[in-house]
């Protein structure tokens, strides 16, 4: 049976592996899925390229992903307590939605074959979810909507805001009006009449456009990568083979009759139904589900320096983790350890009064920015046959299967900057500043999908460190001045975390695109009606809850609060952060040369530059587990074996989606915290 695993000895052709193919072997599920044989039969003429109106992206796979985005962003939104899908790599509501539409469907190739739906719809509807649900979620537009409101809502005599920068915020990406905010943050009301409506009009529309106009600049700068990536250097795209052999329902090898599968489903199942019961029943016992935390164990210094320290072991991280290289999830729970252990002997050579030593998210900040070098540097020369096309038409660079044509996604790209420009400078930021903030932004964005596409991390937050935290250390918070602070406070939300990064999304579509012979321009079209709607229903779910509950402020208050410090306290540039960002970098450099020339370096890169995030305190030790199964398994049963389990391992994550979403929808309707498997 096959499955996608690791594919193709993973990243066969990158520029890091062309010196590293026995280690490539150890690290991969070295066997070919069916659905990457059929995707080269294809490309070989052997089966016909399917339709794109029957077997792709066909008008009712977009019509019904649209209509299925509007009671997803409710979720999201709605899911306080719940639990939080956009978290990880592979969001759990996406999958929920995924497995019952197959189900349904599964039955429907048995009884109605004509009218059943293929496999590339289903996964048209699996990408445009996925991207409606990045902008949902708990690090975009959650985050955005309450902030609109709030420097003014809660201005007080206290914190001086409003003589502090109230002035330097236009009218037209600020609600004001403290009368007009009364009902929204008491609740007991409704949005739907039309002075309500119409005092988020402006806010709605501005802020929508300017989130869409940077999810197609994404689109963009994917349509140019995604051949080389996809095609030429085959890069592996584990995130997406549960979505890819979950829809497969035609084939001989179909996940959803898989015995080794719904064993894996049912072990994870269990112990999320269990914990669940105990969640309402602390009679009932529990397995797990809960962070234990080995800091009470460290109480002398300098062991106590090793701060919150949590140990769980979660059947869907552990499922997630088993089709991620061993390098990199060996890199992942090392330097976890690492950090700590920097933290234990700063604190007893005694520098960890050092404010922020050892510098963990600067370091991590170096080191996703030498990620995007490593990531440029692999696709120059392609980039320059782009360049050729652009400027002479070389007839021998075909583009006529990509998601646009190159001239028109540069003109894209072109449209979109001035777009983003335009309203940042008229919002009031300098446009140096604007260029240097979304140039590390985007930088930052590519790193994150070549990660996501060559290796499948499961998590990559790098919380609190975009370019809204960095440039003022860079620069100092008196050489960017109030006017650029002020509107970079508002920029917050999109950089607090980039855990649900809409980028990498996108180029796991056209990866499935390609796959499965979906046509790429008709998913282009599912994936801006996907953007857009996406947006403006998140804003619609945000202000329907907000009107009857109460409006939620979430994080709301931290950019704010940051904004204060900053105005008066002036920050000089930090000496110390910078230094550590270079050596994030430089890190990060030296461990890729080590990767090249040696076949047995066991350090990742990217193992580094995600170790020191939040999430990685929640994953660690699941990834651990993994890593061990996964070695003992190709170490004493070999590749046969590997690809035995792989059904198993999708079983994991399956199982713990499907009964973890169904806790959370139980909490959802009846307005009270269930059991959430995901932190």
């Amino acid at each position: 049976m096959h499955y996608t695993g690791s594919i193709e000895k993973f990243q066969r052709n990158s520029i890091q592996e062309v010196s590293r193919n026995l280690k490539s072997e150890l690290n991969s599920e070295p066997h070919k899925p069916l659905s990457e044989q059929n995707s080269q039969n294809v490309k070989q003429g052997q089966t016909l390229r399917f339709s794109s109106t029957r077997f792709g992206a066909s008008w009712r796979a977009i019509l019904l992903g649209t209509v299925l985005i509007i009671p997803n962003m409710y979720w999201i939104l709605d899911s306080v307590g719940q639990g939080y899908p956009t978290t990880i790599s592979l969001y759990f509501n996406v999958i929920f939605c995924i497995f019952a539409i197959t189900g349904v469907n599964f039955f429907m190739v048995r009884v109605a074959p004509g009218i059943a739906m293929r496999q590339g719809e289903l996964l048209t509807i699996y990408v445009m979810l996925a991207i409606a649900s990045s902008l949902a979620g708990h690090d975009v537009l959650r985050v955005l909507i309450p902030m609109i409101p709030y420097a003014f809502w809660y201005a007080t005599p206290e914190n001086d805001w409003a003589d502090l920068f109230h002035r330097y915020i236009p009218d037209w990406i600020a609600v004001k009006n403290r009368i007009f905010l009364t009902e929204y943050y008491r609740g007991e009301a409704t949005f739907y009449q039309w002075e309500t409506v119409q005092g988020w009009l402006t806010t709605t529309a501005v802020w929508g456009g300017f989130l869409c106009a940077m999810v197609f600049l994404m689109v963009c700068i994917n349509t140019l990568v995604r051949k080389q990536w996809t095609e030429h250097e085959k890069l592996s795209y584990p995130i997406i083979q549960l979505p890819l052999e979950l829809t497969s329902v035609g084939s001989r090898t179909n996940l959803l009759t898989n015995k080794m599968m719904w064993l894996g489903f049912g072990i994870a199942g269990a112990i999320d139904i269990l914990n669940g019961l105990h969640h309402l029943y602390p009679t009932v016992p529990s397995l797990g589900g809960r962070l234990y935390d080995l800091r009470p164990f460290f109480t002398q210094k300098p062991w106590s320096a090793v701060g919150w320290s949590p140990i769980a072991v979660f059947p869907f991280a552990v499922g997630m983790a088993f089709f991620i290289p061993l390098d990199l999830s060996f890199s992942c729970w090392f330097f976890y350890l690492f950090w700590k252990v920097e933290r234990i002997f700063g604190d007893a050579l005694g520098v960890r009064g050092m404010p922020n030593f050892p510098f963990t998210d600067e370091q991590s900040f170096g080191a996703y920015l030498g990620l995007f070098v490593i990531a440029v540097i692999a696709t120059r020369k392609y980039l320059a046959q782009v360049g050729r096309k652009l400027f002479t038409n070389d007839q021998r660079i075909d583009d006529s299967d990509e998601p646009m044509s190159y001239r028109v996604t540069v003109l894209g790209i072109i449209v979109s900057v001035v777009f983003i420009a335009g309203f940042c400078k008229t919002a009031g930021m300098s446009v140096w500043v604007v260029l240097v903030f979304f140039g590390i932004y985007y930088a930052i964005s590519t790193a994150v999908t070549r990660m996501r596409a060559e290796l499948g991390s499961p998590v990559h937050d790098l919380h609190f460190i975009g370019p809204d935290e960095m440039m003022p250390r860079i620069f100092g918070t008196r050489l960017l001045g109030p006017h650029n602070l002020t509107i970079m406070a508002y920029l917050f939300f999109f950089n607090r975390a980039y855990r649900g990064h809409p980028m990498p999304h996108i180029l796991e579509g056209f990866k499935l695109a390609e796959r499965t012979g979906i046509s790429n321009r008709r998913l282009l079209i599912a994936m801006c009606i996907a953007i857009v709607i996406g947006t403006f229903v998140s804003f619609w779910a945000f202000y329907h809850i907000s009107y009857i509950e109460g409006a939620r402020d979430w994080f709301a208050g931290r950019p704010f609060n940051r904004l204060q410090s900053w105005l008066t306290s002036p920050r000089a540039p930090d000496v110390p952060a910078i230094v550590a960002m270079c050596i994030g970098f430089l890190i990060t450099g030296f461990l890729m040369i080590m990767r090249m020339r040696l076949f047995w370096w066991p350090f990742h890169p990217a193992g580094f530059a995600i170790s020191s995030s939040w999430s990685m305190n929640v994953f660690w030790f699941s990834i651990l587990v993994s890593s061990v199964i996964k070695w003992i398994i190709l170490r004493h049963g070999g590749v046969s074996a590997h690809r035995r389990l792989i059904p198993f391992f999708l079983g994991l994550i399956l199982g713990e989606f499907i009964i973890g979403s169904i806790w959370s929808i139980i909490g959802i309707t009846m307005n009270q915290p269930m059991y959430r498997f995901l932190f």
